[in-house]
């Protein structure tokens, strides 16, 4: 994947250059202009099945993972096919490199694009990670293949390495992406269910590999908006 990244942050957006016959893999609704040499086709989320089986399979993402249920591929038809393409929340877009020693693990929302070498399956959490996490839900999406990958996170996004001698415990609304390497376990962050300290519940990663973190979390956000927002539930 060619691209280059526009405007300054927290609010960039990546424009990828695609020749004849390339493909790309974007979210769905990320796509913000594309010129005359790139046709956009609209397809369920289903990895690759088709018929009730790939509607099943697409459905079961959107449940299950919070995941769009229509992903988009867009194909240049010349030589200089355009697209730009941006997330919904502000913040930083960075590349990963998808390959045979570095696999990822992705919390919702997280995914931008991807070359089409790069597909992702959907593993299944543990219950207490699915009920209590929040990561992904149910199911998170575990990437496959070689090639590259655009994620981003709001505000920051900033590696933290895990050599197998330190674990680390890493809210849940701060987590990007992690290596398939790593073990991971929810828990409280102190006390009772974290209500000592009031940071509620924790992944804990351990083992060794990478987690991406962003500097900001849409939850807190919008715990600090709900106060100002009206309250619709009230009569007049």
């Amino acid at each position: 994947m060619n691209y280059e990244l526009h405007g300054a942050d927290p609010f960039p957006l990546a424009v990828v250059s695609l020749a004849n016959n390339e493909r790309v893999q974007i979210e769905s609704g990320s796509m913000i202009y594309f010129n005359d040499q790139i046709n956009l086709e609209g397809h369920m989320n289903s990895n690759g099945k088709k018929g009730l089986s790939g509607v099943m399979s697409a459905l079961g993402r959107k449940m299950t993972s919070g995941e769009s249920f229509f992903i988009t591929t867009a194909t240049g038809t010349a030589a200089q096919g355009q697209i730009a393409i941006a997330p919904g929340n502000p913040g930083v877009i960075q590349e990963l490199a998808v390959d045979a020693t570095h696999q990822w693990r992705l919390n919702t929302g997280a995914f931008l694009a991807a070359d089409e070498t790069v597909t992702y399956n959907m593993v299944r959490q543990k219950i207490s990670g699915a009920l209590f996490g929040g990561t992904g839900g149910l199911y998170v999406m575990e990437t496959q293949g070689t090639g590259m990958m655009l994620v981003s996170a709001y505000g920051g996004m900033l590696p933290i390495d895990l050599d197998g001698s330190n674990d680390y415990r890493i809210d849940n609304n701060h987590v990007v992406a992690w290596s398939n390497s790593l073990d991971y376990e929810i828990e409280p962050a102190s006390g009772v269910l974290g209500f000592k300290t009031g940071e509620g519940l924790v992944n804990h990663f351990s083992g060794k590999g990478r987690v991406y973190i962003q500097s900001r979390n849409l939850e807190s956000l919008a715990n600090l908006l709900t106060p100002y927002m009206p309250n619709t539930s009230s009569s007049d």
